[in-house]
């Protein structure tokens, strides 16, 4: 590349006439901090759309809400706001844990902007990829540098802190793609969030080799929408922790989505439940947008009524089935008898094929005897007739007061 001198080189060297005659009293500037490159680059953009999005379609709910207005909370890793899909999405959000103070911004594992976009995508990249609510906006809050120390015993207290900051800061969801140990302090803080009207969905956990008691918190706490993942037969995917804790279930296998650095996409394969959450809280996202004034419960209520149920109706490996984005964001409240959150349905008892025919019977016998009940009241009168040979009879006379 040709360098231009003339001008401003000559105007450089009288600059620098004039700093020695000054004899250094003016100090140089220092230099400007480089921004941290967070994260890796991924792999070029997909070139077909992902099986989740072909599944869960969101298109349909699209026609009512896109998910304007909302502001998810991903208390995560970090989310980059530099990838296109993410390009003015991405909220000034903040810092836990002790780590550096990037506004939530720098991703070094890519597991929070990948959670991002998922949620809130945008749709007008040019490629066959969007979040579930392109256009929600994404308040990002990094509580781990990477995904291996949310069991360390600290981080609960974090992530409790992270979820107090979140519902100050304008959340409506909060999404927790992460497992951790059962602490009162998080649970207190996710009452509070639930208290105050915000939504909060969490992964259900993801089973490890050889792991015993895998943890369940957040998401066993009462309130939480615990999110198992199944895999594009619609399917359980197995290392998904199951447990009666477990409300619905998302794409969890075979994942992709923005990387941190760059215009490039990370491929899970192995998945997880933390991108099953994801899904669920675009989808929550698009419900409040829609209905701004239900509750969590009924936010909970609506996606558990609406999904596309197993054939037992509800089990410990997917709660009420794979989230269904059109059907919980149009479908009446009440249009079916579910159950609340947590607790089995009852069996409904196979259909009576004679039933109607039971009914006729039971009406033909109270007509038939009403009309038997007004012929006995009639029996007199007509005798009565019968002697008269049916003449009218005397008016009485009148008798005086």
């Amino acid at each position: 590349m040709s360098v231009r001198t003339g001008h401003r080189f000559r105007s450089v060297l009288c600059g620098a006439a004039v700093t020695a005659l000054l004899g250094g009293l003016l100090a140089p500037p220092a230099p400007a901090l480089a921004a941290p490159k967070c994260g890796p680059t991924g792999n070029p953009a997909p070139t077909e759309r992902p099986w989740a999005l072909d599944r869960l379609d969101p298109s349909g709910a699209w026609r009512i809400t896109r998910g304007a207005g909302i502001t998810v909370a991903v208390i995560d890793s970090g989310v980059s706001p530099d990838h296109p899909l993410l390009r003015g999405r991405v909220l000034d959000g903040t810092d836990f844990n002790n780590l550096a103070k990037l506004k939530g911004q720098c991703d070094l594992a890519g597991h929070g902007t990948l959670v991002a976009g998922i949620i809130a995508g945008r749709d007008d990249t040019g490629t066959p990829y969007s979040g579930i609510a392109p256009e929600a906006k994404i308040l990002p809050i990094r509580v781990l540098a990477d995904g291996k120390r949310s069991m360390d015993k600290s981080i609960p207290a974090q992530i409790g802190h992270a979820i107090d900051w979140a519902v100050n800061h304008g959340a409506d969801v909060i999404n927790l793609s992460l497992v951790t140990l059962d602490d009162p302090a998080l649970k207190k803080a996710v009452d509070r969030a639930l208290d105050k009207g915000v939504i909060v969905v969490a992964a259900a956990g993801n089973r490890q080799e050889n792991e015993q008691e895998p943890s369940e918190y957040p998401a066993a706490y009462p309130g939480v929408i615990a999110v198992a993942g199944i895999d594009d037969k619609g399917e359980h995917v197995g290392t998904s922790v199951t447990g009666d804790y477990v409300d619905i279930a998302a794409p969890g296998l075979n994942i992709i989505g923005p990387a941190p650095q760059g215009s490039g996409y990370l491929a899970e394969p192995q998945g997880g439940t933390s991108f099953a959450a994801a899904y669920v809280s675009g989808v929550a996202a698009l419900v409040r947008a829609a209905h701004p004034k239900i509750t969590p419960k009924e936010v909970a209520l609506r996606l558990t009524q609406t999904a596309d149920n197993p054939p037992d109706g509800h089990n410990a490996e997917v709660g009420y089935g794979m989230v269904d984005p059109y059907r919980a964001v149009t479908s009446l409240l009440g249009t079916r008898s579910d159950p609340p959150l947590g607790a089995m349905p009852e069996p409904v008892p196979p259909a009576d094929p004679l039933a109607w025919q039971r009914v006729v019977a039971a009406w033909a016998a109270v007509v038939g005897a009403a009309a038997a009940g007004v012929l006995l009241a009639l029996r007199p009168i007509l005798a009565l007739g019968r002697r008269r040979g049916w003449r009218p009879g005397r008016r009485p006379a009148e008798v005086d007061a």
